[in-house]
């Protein structure tokens, strides 16, 4: 079968802003970085050529007065480089490349490669998922004071700031000395648009999440806190795609309802991070329910982008009051077009679009679309159905790589892991977890806005339940789960007893009792309600 552009087109900005590919968070982060600065648009660089390992060195050694030492030894300089603020494409292969500097500082975007540092659109949906929330603003403006600390952004000269570490001090210099050399701009060219949130309390609690994390970032290393950041807006992102895959579908499948659709979503970890055991099954049947929705949520979103093609074909003839405004069609909207109300135009404009891709399909003699319209469909459902058949291996292939990357498989930080021929399985990676449980520290009051309080391991695996769906003494109601089975309930317990021990390990728990109610997670970072640090 050969479908046209225009049937192909599959994402619609309403439900992700992203691509679908493999991202990487510091390519992310770095992207992020240029909306913080432009107030949501991209950056626009001039500078010619790609930059290599051998430039960034020579940045550093041509300005001594501002990199003292750094030309003494070019080959200490170099590695120095490489191995401490250079992201890579490939590192440590004999062909890796730069994609640009690590995210420590706002303006080390202006030294990306941006053919190797694509984001791929996440950067947008991060920025727009805040900037949509109540509280958002204030957060970008938090989040852009710390990443430009030090910088002047209306001369770009350094400004007397808080102490940063050696690394970050560095990035600042040279953005200092190169600060005639790179023209950045907003780019303006593609107007930016912004769509209501899928589901607001998605990223209401993103930005919750953010504002209790930036109480830290005067407790711990910079770096140390950027990658904490990179762990919370990955998990974050994650979160809002597989939730989407199980709220997207559902939503197309109820087009007359009132408000909006409210569902559970459950994952259950496995933390002891060992093949073969019993938690370690239960999570591989987790993963194996989620990533299992893809096909239908391959469906639902070409219905939506299919139903946006329907909502500009009504405008355009002046029907049923729909008009082109400054804001775009919501995806409640669209999927509201779904109801009786417009049954006979939908009908109609399907047949349109259905004629072209069955002339395609006859003289192809193809099986699928003539088993597909011989089910008896209106002919709207019948060319998405069509479209989706056509297209569903394609999108499922980089939707599976892409919510890979999301959950940092297989990296610091992962939600899920998956040995070489193995299956996936959801998994509380340390690092994950301490972001967790930072903010889960803190409570609301006190000189900073928050304080710190100690907490029972019961009371935060409720926390982590009740905020984001993760499950590791309990099974999920649904998504995948059943009523659980004795075998079941010794894998729980067996998680349980590895919970603690990752608690242990990662300094957050010491056994001062055999009570269970006196077995509490304390704050690495101890902070009392007059501010006082401990």
């Amino acid at each position: 079968m050969t479908l046209g552009t225009g049937d192909k087109e599959f994402r619609h900005a309403g439900v992700s802003y992203l691509d679908y590919k493999q991202v990487e968070m510091d390519r992310v982060l770095s992207a992020f970085l240029a909306r913080l600065r432009h107030d949501g648009w991209p950056a626009r660089l001039a500078r010619t050529g790609e930059l290599t390992l051998e430039d960034y060195t020579d940045f550093f050694m041509e300005s001594p007065q501002l990199f003292a030492g750094f030309d003494q030894n070019r080959e200490v300089t170099y590695r120095w480089v490489e191995t401490n603020l250079a992201d890579l494409v490939g590192r440590g292969r004999a062909t890796q490349s730069v994609a640009g500097l690590r995210p420590l500082h706002g303006l080390t975007y202006q030294f990306r490669n941006a053919r190797k540092a694509r984001p791929y659109g996440a950067d947008e949906h991060l920025y727009e998922m805040i900037a949509q929330a109540g509280a958002g603003h204030g957060v970008l403006k938090q989040l852009k004071d710390f990443f430009f600390a030090g910088i002047d952004l209306r001369t770009l000269r350094i400004t007397p700031g808080p102490d940063v570490d050696v690394e970050t001090q560095a990035l600042i210099n040279l953005s200092e000395s190169k600060r005639n050399e790179v023209a950045d701009s907003a780019d303006k060219r593609v107007p930016r648009v912004s769509h209501q949130p899928l589901h607001a309390p998605w990223s209401d609690l993103l930005v919750e999440d953010i504002r209790r994390m930036m109480f830290y970032r005067t407790l711990m290393p910079r770096s140390v806190f950027v990658e904490y950041l990179k762990v919370l807006f990955a998990f974050h992102l994650a979160l809002y795609h597989l939730r989407a895959t199980k709220l997207l579908p559902t939503m197309v499948r109820q087009p007359g309802a009132t408000g909006p659709v409210q569902q559970s979503y459950g994952f259950f970890l496995d933390v002891a991070g060992v093949p073969g055991t019993d938690s370690a099954r239960l999570a591989e049947r987790s993963a194996d329910s989620w990533y299992a929705r893809i096909p239908e949520f391959v469906r639902a979103t070409f219905t939506v982008r299919k139903l946006e093609d329907f909502a500009a074909d009504l405008a355009a003839k002046h029907k049923h009051g729909i008009k082109r405004g400054a804001t775009p069609f919501s995806v409640p909207f669209l999927i509201g077009l779904l109801g009786p109300k417009y049954r006979a135009d939908r009908v109609a404009y399907g047949n349109f679009r259905l004629s072209a891709v069955i002339a395609a399909a006859q003289s192809a003699q193809d099986e699928t679309v003539q088993r597909i319209l011989a089910l008896g469909l209106d002919e709207f459902s019948a060319f998405v159905e069509i479209v989706t058949a056509e297209r569903v291996d394609f999108h499922r292939r980089y939707l599976t790589d892409c919510l890979d990357s999301l959950l940092l498989k297989n990296r610091p930080g992962a939600m899920i892991t998956q040995p070489r021929g193995g299956r996936r399985r959801f998994v509380l990676d340390g690092r994950l977890l301490e972001v967790l449980l930072q903010i889960a520290l803190l409570r609301p009051g006190g000189a900073r806005g928050y304080h710190t309080a100690a907490l029972r391991i019961d009371e935060f695996l409720e926390v982590i339940r009740e905020r984001y769906g993760l499950y590791v003494d309990r099974i999920p109601p649904g998504d995948g789960f059943g009523v659980p089975s004795i075998t079941d309930h010794a894998a729980l317990r067996s998680n349980l007893t590895a919970f603690t021990t990752r608690l242990r390990e990662i300094g957050f728990y010491t056994d001062l009792s055999d009570a269970y109610l006196a077995q509490t997670i304390t704050p690495r970072y101890a902070v009392s309600a007059d501010g006082t640090t401990s």
